[in-house]
């Protein structure tokens, strides 16, 4: 980690961080959390942090949990919160799911799960975040009306999400099938290397009925 990393994670941790537990589930009070009581956005695998800042800060009405394993990336948007004045971004560190088992049932305004891990081998398949077990539980966590959004640049892990979130009878596709990059979800590096590499980028963005 560079230097400016450091500096934010030793100083902006105590504040903005919270540590996700492997043991048994740890309740989260989202009011608590972050000092109010708004619609919250769950961001699962927050990489280098650049997308959720861009959009809580184009966001101020709602707030941002960021969970992600990745050192480096959680000090980086600990940077991007201290030096862009965020005050709606938290970010927790550990297991995705182990973060959404200690959410409330419907506590949450949108959960997005954008370039997951594509795990392309089929033996590693059943480490993929988009598969039915954990679509039921991402969506019990939504409000009725709340939106699950994935993007991917892998054409199989596509049209695999695509089946998965079709099949949950509590979801309803609110595009239609593949949809457009939505306006609010900022091109990140790594997508517009995958573009430059020929990859095309898909989002799908279902709702909870």
């Amino acid at each position: 980690m560079s230097d400016r990393q450091n500096d934010a994670l030793g100083r902006l941790w105590p504040a903005y961080g919270l540590d996700v537990p492997d043991g048994p589930v740890v309740p989260v009070d989202l009011a608590d959390l972050f000092g109010r009581r708004a619609p919250v956005v769950l961001e699962i695998g927050s990489g280098m942090g650049d997308s959720t800042a861009a959009m809580a800060a184009a966001d101020p009405d709602r707030d941002y949990l960021a969970v992600e394993v990745h050192t480096p990336g959680i000090a980086n948007l600990l940077d991007l919160v201290d030096r862009h004045g965020l005050r709606n971004v938290r970010v927790g560190r550990g297991d995705a799911l182990s973060l959404v088992n200690g959410l409330p049932e419907a506590a949450l305004d949108a959960v997005h799960v954008f370039f997951p891990d594509p795990w392309p081998k089929a033996r590693h398949h059943k480490r993929r975040i988009i598969q039915p077990a954990h679509v039921a539980l991402l969506r019990s966590r939504l409000r009725p009306g709340g939106t699950l959004h994935c993007a991917t640049d892998w054409a199989e892990y596509a049209e695999a999400m695509r089946q998965t979130l079709e099949a949950d009878p509590g979801l309803v596709d609110a595009y239609g099938g593949f949809a457009p990059r939505p306006a609010y979800r900022p091109v990140t590096k790594f997508e517009r290397r995958a573009i430059t590499a020929g990859r095309p980028v898909v989002d799908l963005l279902y709702r909870r009925r």
